[in-house]
This record gives structure tokens, sequence and C-alpha cells, in this order.
């Protein structure tokens, strides 16, 4: 039972605009290993940022382009720590957005690319692994 192949665990939001697409790609992110919590469209997001904290935030593509312009900037200011990836972006880049995949790209994809965001060491529990 070695854990070394396997990623930093991460607390993920992820959010979507509709919800069938929601919880068919949410399984991609619980079959990586993250602990995920999912919200449908900007009023769901702002309610789970009240409630816990994450490591990484996913706004999928059927995300309004509006919600997809506002919920990075509201993330980084109730959370300033925390990574916001985007889906299906077609190249647009947004100041508060740390990594981006365009369309056509899997939610697998953009979870590597959202991984190596972080450092090797886990990002929550890093301190359970000190005093090796």
């Amino acid at each position: 039972m070695s854990n070394s192949a396997k990623p930093a665990k991460l607390k993920v939001l992820y959010c979507e605009g509709d919800s069938q697409v929601l919880a068919a790609q949410a399984v991609s992110i619980q079959k990586a290993g993250h602990q995920s919590e999912t919200a449908v469209g900007r009023k769901g997001a702002e309610e789970a940022l009240r409630k816990t904290s994450f490591d990484l935030i996913i706004l999928g593509g059927t995300l309004s382009r509006n919600d997809r312009h506002h919920i990075p900037y509201m993330s980084k200011k109730a959370q300033p720590n925390v990574k916001v990836v985007v889906l299906h972006t077609d190249g647009e880049r947004h100041p508060y957005v740390d990594a981006n995949i365009d369309t056509g790209r899997s939610i697998e994809e953009l979870l590597g690319k959202a991984q190596a965001l972080f450092p090797a060491a886990e990002p929550r529990s890093k301190a359970a692994g000190a005093g090796r």
C-alpha cells in the first residue's frame, strides 16, 4: 500500500453552471484522490467559500462568462492562498486565475496542471510528515 506514486491530496471546490455536468466531472476529481465539494453557479461558490477553506477551486466550462469573471476575485478575497484554475477558457487570461486549460482538454489534464501549482509536500498535511 504505497502512496508514494500519488500526488498530494487537495481540498477542491469544483464549480459548474450545469448540475449534470458537475456530477459527471466531479467523479474524475474524486478518482484522482482529492477531497472535493461541488457548487452550482456563483451563489453556490459563495456559500461554499463561507463554510470552509480550499486548496484549489476549479471553474468549469458551463459557468456563465460573468460567473467565471467574478468567482476568481471573490475566491481570492475570501481565501488569499487558494489556487484558481479554469477549464475550457479558449486562451482567456484573468489576473486572479493561477492556471487554465483551453477548450477540448479533459478535466484530468486540468487536474495535472493544477497539481503542478502545489509544492511536492502535501498542502494541508505537511506538518503530519514532519519529524521523519
